[in-house]
């Protein structure tokens, strides 16, 4: 058999083996030493092959996918700089624990350092940053070899796919010459096993009945207790603690990516005003908690890591069914390994057999929430466009199965003040893993793919960031509206100690790009709108758009920060007023 017969033979068992356990797409960077597997991966007809040619980009794009359809995506460049541009993507998946598969090509081992061109070391390239890493060997034909990287398919989507997901890396050599043959009409078919080369049976992770009944009873003897839920997207997970809240009688302190701000739901107890009632000392002093369960990754919100912080004696539960140490307030007392949705339903359970009272520390969770809920929306009444009224509006402007995109820095905190429970179905999503702000359209463009309508939320830096990921809306016609709040800078560092040193402040930190994003947008094909007042923000909102749709929003960042202060200190001051007239 010739070296072109055993090269295809041995890609197309690798890539059948994939399509077998659920990878249907792939984005694919043009290159040269990729070529065989490129080929391949179009060849197959169940496989969605979608092309972007920066590698930095089309990663993100990767991730998004994965993020929308919850399932593992593929992603494969050429040798060289190529594969480390996937970095920030890979790290993003490995800490939001997305199931992404990386195939980079490379030179053979002959060709490696010796100053061969586009030959760098990808050995391990990505570190710690994956879940599994794998040398592939270079392509043979025969049995063994054929087997050999079926498994390695099969161990690559089961690695990635296992609780906690995340990415894995194989790495592979190919020879000149570099065209698969694909005049082979059952290029695909397997001599054996046609439906699955092995099954990996998945696993949850638990704990026996015996913890059960001592994790309740510990629940049990705390009334002044809550539940904080960080980023999660489980919707079957958020009923759940809807569940256990009541059950418990527990407040649920709810991020805006938890999923619980939106939906049909029971939402008396979801307290989603929590980051400006945290600035208040005396809502501190009397919401002092005596226990905590905490589901998901840690929320965005200061205000309530350091309340954590304040009350190190708190007994905290941390449950994790990744197995994982989310904990970056280092105040855990429980580490609890369990299926969340266990978790909750063992709860529940044993909660019925409980004499649960009325609880006078939710009741007051309550109340403050409704405080401060009726002063932060009085940024509806500011006529002038401010940050905080974008979010304050969209769960009444946007439509039912909306999906809401937002990016880091100040919109996803503007999000956690401002966006307040809805009965909507609308699913929240944003790049939580490192926090960062690169790859954000990209990622948001990946989600719009499969899912419909997409609403991103970004600032100026953020949308610069990335312009260049707007090519794929373009390509694939991908509908999108990106509202881009412009206060011509780094709007979140006039909030940081940073402010209070202006001599170098704007060179530094508050970094004005002074551009007009309206050629760019024009160059993806897309439509540009920039609203001069609320009005125009809700007409341009309300228009279906069947492509690029970017809505700019200019901004003041020292208005900005001035409206923001003055609305927490008014919720400070109600708070201090209902708790005094409570004693």
């Amino acid at each position: 058999m010739s070296h072109q017969q055993a090269l295809t033979k041995y890609i197309a068992a690798f890539i059948s083996e994939l399509v077998k356990n659920g990878v249907e797409d792939v984005v694919v960077s043009p290159g040269s030493r990729s070529t065989p597997m490129a080929m391949v991966m179009a060849e197959h007809p169940d496989l969605q092959v979608h092309i972007h040619v920066d590698e930095r980009s089309a990663a993100f794009f990767a991730l998004g996918i994965a993020k929308g359809t919850k399932r593992p995506v593929a992603i494969l460049c050429t040798s060289g700089t190529a594969a480390a541009n996937y970095y920030p993507a890979i790290i993003e998946a490995f800490y939001s624990r997305v199931p992404l598969l990386v195939f980079t090509a490379d030179r053979p081992h002959e060709l490696r350092d010796i100053g061969a061109p586009q030959a760098i070391d990808q050995i391990q390239m990505y570190g710690k940053h994956v879940k599994w890493f794998a040398e592939m060997a270079p392509p043979e034909n025969g049995p063994s070899m054929i087997n050999y990287v079926r498994t390695a398919a099969v161990r690559a989507v089961a690695t990635a796919k296992r609780n906690p997901e995340g990415p894995v890396h194989m790495n592979f050599p190919f020879r000149e010459p570099l065209i698969p043959d694909l005049n082979d009409p059952e290029i695909f078919l397997s001599s054996s096993r046609e439906q699955k080369y092995m099954t990996v049976s998945p696993s949850i992770l638990t704990v026996d009945d015996a913890q059960f009944d001592t994790i309740a009873q510990t629940v049990s003897t705390h009334n002044k207790g809550m539940i904080i839920c960080g980023p999660m997207d489980d919707a079957d997970l958020s009923h759940k603690i809807v569940e256990l809240g009541k059950a418990l009688q527990f407040p649920i302190i709810a991020d805006p990516l938890s999923q619980l701000r939106s939906g049909c739901h029971e939402q008396s107890q979801i307290i989603d005003a929590y980051d400006a009632i945290l600035k208040s000392e005396t809502a501190k002093v009397e919401l002092q908690p005596e226990l905590i369960i905490r589901f998901g990754a840690m929320p965005v919100s200061k205000p309530l890591l350091l309340f954590m912080k304040q009350y190190p004696e708190t007994r905290q539960l941390i449950v994790d069914g990744g197995g994982g140490f989310r904990d970056p307030s280092l105040l855990s007392t429980d580490m609890i390994y369990c299926d969340e949705k266990q978790f909750c339903e063992e709860l529940i359970l044993r909660a019925n057999t409980f004499a649960i009272k009325e609880n006078g520390y939710l009741t007051l969770w309550q109340d403050v929430n409704e405080v401060a809920k009726k002063e932060m929306v009085k940024v509806l009444e500011i006529e002038q466009l401010n940050e905080g009224k974008i979010f304050a509006q969209l769960g009444q402007l946007l439509p039912e199965e909306s999906t809401i995109f937002v990016g880091n820095s100040m919109p996803i905190r503007d999000l956690d003040s401002f966006y307040f429970i809805n009965n909507k179905s609308m699913r929240i999503l944003g790049n939580r893993g490192a926090n960062g702000i690169d790859g954000t359209i990209s990622t948001a463009l990946g989600v719009a793919m499969y899912t419909q309508p997409l609403y991103l939320i970004v600032g100026d830096l953020t949308f610069f960031h990335d312009l260049n990921g707007l090519i794929v809306s373009k390509l694939y016609h991908i509908p999108i509206t990106i509202i881009v709040i412009n206060n011509n800078g780094g709007g979140i560092f006039s909030f940081l100690p940073q402010s209070e040193h202006p001599k170098h402040f704007e060179l530094l930190f508050g970094t004005p790009l002074n551009i007009d994003f309206s050629h760019s947008v024009t160059m993806f094909g897309g439509d540009y709108i920039k609203v001069e007042d609320w009005q125009q923000f809700s007409e341009a909102i309300a228009t279906e758009t069947s492509h690029l749709k970017v809505i700019e929003v200019m901004t003041n960042r020292e208005n900005n920060v001035k409206e923001h202060r003055n609305l927490w200190e008014s919720v400070s001051r109600e708070i201090d007023k209902r708790i005094k007239d409570e004693e």
